[in-house]
């Protein structure tokens, strides 16, 4: 493991425990050369899933494009980074346990989606604004209003 620091490679395992709901070690190194310290993760190897895109490109999945995603629909609210990284563990964990190659980039969305209405409303629209690009503000009070019709049942 090469130091951040120094370039060091050299490092000698200082603390190793279980992360991430025992799904990676955390280990605490110390670099031999300059003495400082830093953390690494060790994870097991997943096989690579490829999301199609609604223009029929495909990229790698990356959970950390979908946790930019909700930060960024949560950003200036009430929602602890905590939530937002166990709805994106979670939506994660769905795309792997699909057992798909590929997976749409369509359905992913939906997912994220649904963890934010959960996780917070506004958020939820500020995603869905951007998600479903709202062509006009009619558009957007039918998706405000789809929400309201849902809340009030839900609370009968």
């Amino acid at each position: 493991m090469r130091c951040l620091f120094c370039n060091g490679t050299e490092s000698k395992v200082i603390d190793s425990r279980s992360a991430d709901d025992d799904t990676s070690i955390r280990r605490r190194r110390e670099c031999t050369g300059c003495g400082r310290r830093f953390t690494t993760y060790e994870t097991i190897e997943i096989t690579p899933v490829l999301v199609v895109k609604s223009d029929g490109n495909r990229q790698s999945f990356d959970k950390g494009k979908i946790k930019r995603g909700i930060v960024k629909a949560c950003e200036k609210r009430p929602v602890p980074i905590e939530k937002i990284d166990a709805l994106a563990d979670e939506i994660a964990k769905k795309v792997y346990n699909s057992m798909e190659q590929e997976i749409s980039s369509k359905l992913i969305g939906e997912m994220v989606m649904d963890g934010l209405k959960e996780l917070d409303e506004v958020a939820y629209v500020r995603y869905a604004s951007v998600y479903r690009s709202f062509k006009d503000i009619s558009s957007f009070m039918k998706e405000l209003q789809r929400m309201m019709e849902t809340k009030q049942s839900d609370k009968k």
